[in-house]
């Protein structure tokens, strides 16, 4: 398992924000569309249907914070999903879905406490190219299948972003 940007990538599912949580909740994100797991049901939005799919109230790495206070966040954030944070709540974020009949938001747990900005402009560029049907969440668990790095450093991160969100060609 890998965080990049806002995506928790495992060798067979890609999430926006943290893995499933001990209730089973998250956001998955796959070839066909996104599926929303809550307590009472499973809600799912097909690409198709899809005018807009993005992230809000992402929570920004600081720069007074510096690059170890990052890794030190995503380790925490690592560590601390299996016990739901320690009993503090992650920062939550909102994947906001445009359909015809209307905006749709659904709440996500951040995976840390602060993306770069860099991470957050692919990752939304990404997200828009799964809805545009110009790239596929297929690629990130492909890449997660060869990867036994655990979370790469931000460099590392950025530069899958920006390789998966290249124009096919």
């Amino acid at each position: 398992m890998a965080m990049v940007g806002l995506f928790w990538i495992t060798e067979d599912s890609v999430y926006v924000g943290s893995p499933p949580n001990a209730e089973g909740h998250c956001v998955r994100v796959t070839s066909e569309g996104v599926q929303a797991r809550g307590p009472d049901c499973v809600r799912a939005w097909p690409w198709s249907i899809l005018r807009s799919a993005g992230v809000e109230a992402v929570p920004v790495e600081g720069d007074a914070r510096g690059g170890g206070r990052f890794l030190a966040a995503v380790l925490e954030a690592v560590v601390t999903l299996a016990s739901s944070y320690g009993g503090e709540e992650p920062p939550r974020m909102f994947l906001v879905l445009e359909t015809e009949d209307g905006p749709e938001e659904v709440q996500v747990p951040a995976a840390a406490k602060g993306y770069t900005s860099r991470e957050i402009t692919l990752s939304q560029h990404l997200l828009a190219r799964f809805r545009e049907g110009t790239a596929d969440p297929g690629t990130l668990t492909a890449w997660s299948r060869g990867h036994r790095g655990g979370t790469p450093k931000p460099p590392e991160r950025e530069a899958l972003l920006q390789e998966w969100t290249r124009p096919p060609g």
